[in-house]
């Protein structure tokens, strides 16, 4: 890994403090925050079919090894989702917004620790994957502080939470670099495919459903087409 690797690295976890920074001092509307999410969602969506998938396919690896990888990361998933959703109902029951926080954080940290993961497994399959995820990532750490923010979490503590975030991306896209630095090309497929599941799931159960939790204007099929032809157009300046 060199210095421009790690720079680039670097930017999901400054982008992540930014967005703490903005909860800090700005609550979105439920209207504004559904725009954010399929915003979002557009760009993540163009992370997978415009960089990753493609990157995939480079790598040649056994077509066993991606299905069992993706197959595997859509499970680790769906476990996350389910405790993610025992510890919104224990924390329901109990009525504890700090129980909440606190549980709910954890299951956040472990996502934003995949998200890592992905971006160090993008370097590590070399050529410009790395730098586009870290890019494409960024937009969903981005508006992350802003949907942490609660009545137990505001101000500049979600400062520090988004901080924190921002410094968990960072270690594991470093560690996922090494990890995989010099692996073979099924590694880095099924790596890559386990990541794929991963992000399929950001989009799908996270980012879209949050968002039509409130009604959706019509408008908002337009932010997401928006969201994936800006990540589509940064990928076609960078090539």
């Amino acid at each position: 890994m060199n210095t421009h690797q790690f720079l680039i690295m670097g930017i999901p976890a400054l982008i992540a403090l930014a967005g703490g920074v903005l909860a800090a001092f700005w609550t979105p509307s439920h209207s504004t925050r559904s725009l954010i999410q399929h915003f979002a969602a557009g760009v993540v969506l163009a992370a997978l079919a415009v960089e990753l998938l493609p990157e995939i396919s480079r790598e040649h690896a056994p077509g066993l090894v991606l299905a069992g990888s993706f197959a595997l990361g859509s499970l680790f998933m769906y476990a996350l989702k389910l405790w993610t959703m025992r510890l919104e109902h224990a924390a329901s029951l109990s009525g504890a917004a700090k129980g909440l926080s606190t549980g709910l954080l954890l299951a956040t940290f472990i996502d934003v620790a995949t998200d890592g993961f992905i971006i160090g497994a993008g370097f590590a399959a070399g050529g410009e994957t790395g730098t586009i995820l870290a890019l494409g990532l960024s937009v969903e750490l981005l508006f992350l502080g802003l949907a942490l923010t609660s009545g137990a979490t505001a101000g500049w503590r979600i400062v520090a939470i988004s901080g924190a975030l921002g410094l968990t991306v960072l270690c594991f896209a470093v560690l996922g670099n090494l990890l995989l630095a010099g692996a073979s090309h099924a590694v880095i497929g099924g790596t890559l495919a386990f990541s794929a599941a991963a992000l399929l799931y950001l989009v799908t159960e996270e980012l879209l459903m949050e968002a039509h939790e409130v009604e959706e204007k019509p408008i908002s099929t337009l932010v997401l087409f928006g969201g994936f032809l800006t990540f589509w157009s940064i990928q076609l300046a960078g090539s």
